[in-house]
């Protein structure tokens, strides 16, 4: 372990019956293989589990690609690692006690060019596994996500229930931010143990092909100060 090197989970953990989107199925987690069921292929003493899990791809805290709105869109297997791993972040702080739309006035000021662009709510620190997680939420407007395009983010997140506004039908800062190849992560949690800057962010999933969903362990690596 590296000393100088704090890291920080910024994952929701996915167990069984967690709801993250409503209306979507909770992740079924069990065994294919027990471990009591095991004993008869090993000798004595030796025994393994195997897993077997079903969910869908919106569970708990989880990346999308541009599959994930557009057909012809990379999937999570054509994404380079570079867009997944150690980018540079930096955490833009708005309360929804004070604005659950965050606009472009609450960018203005921060220098977002090739970062992972994390927006702090408090959204998941209060409603999280909760009903209320799902309806009010916090949300990009449409004006925000083209700024952060305009601006050349790498990718944004958001530890809220939604990166748009779900009340309606149509998903702007989606179309605008996957269209740019702008990576998205909701459902984040922890924002508040990071600095405003001076850290990598990682979100990374499997390499699925024609997927453009899937839960990640995102983390924040911080060096120590002496």
């Amino acid at each position: 372990m590296n000393k100088d090197t704090l890291f920080i989970d910024l994952s929701h953990t996915i167990e069984e019956g967690l709801i993250t989107y409503k209306g979507l199925p909770a992740p079924v987690i069990c065994d294919y293989l027990s471990r009591e069921d095991s004993r008869k292929f090993y000798e004595e003493g030796t025994e393994f589990q195997i897993g077997k899990i079903e969910m869908v791809a919106n569970t708990g805290t989880y990346i999308d690609c541009p599959f994930h709105r557009f057909a012809h869109g990379k999937d999570l297997s054509e994404v380079g690692l570079e867009q997944f791993a150690d980018l540079e972040g930096i955490v833009i702080r708005v309360p929804f006690e004070e604005s659950l739309a965050i606009t472009v006035d609450h960018l203005k000021g921060y220098e977002v060019y090739n970062r992972a662009v994390l927006i702090h709510t408090g959204w998941g620190d209060a409603h999280w596994n909760t009903g209320r997680y799902y309806e009010g939420h916090p949300y990009l407007t449409k004006e925000a996500a083209e700024w952060l395009k305009d601006h050349q983010a790498k990718l944004a997140g958001i530890d809220s229930h939604n990166i748009d506004n779900t009340e309606g039908k149509n998903r702007p800062v989606h179309t605008t931010l996957l269209e740019a190849e702008i990576l998205i992560v909701e459902h984040l949690c922890n924002l508040f143990q990071l600095p405003t800057e001076g850290f990598l962010f990682s979100a990374v999933p499997p390499k699925f092909k024609g997927v453009g969903t899937f839960p990640v362990r995102a983390m924040a690596k911080i060096k120590r100060t002496t």
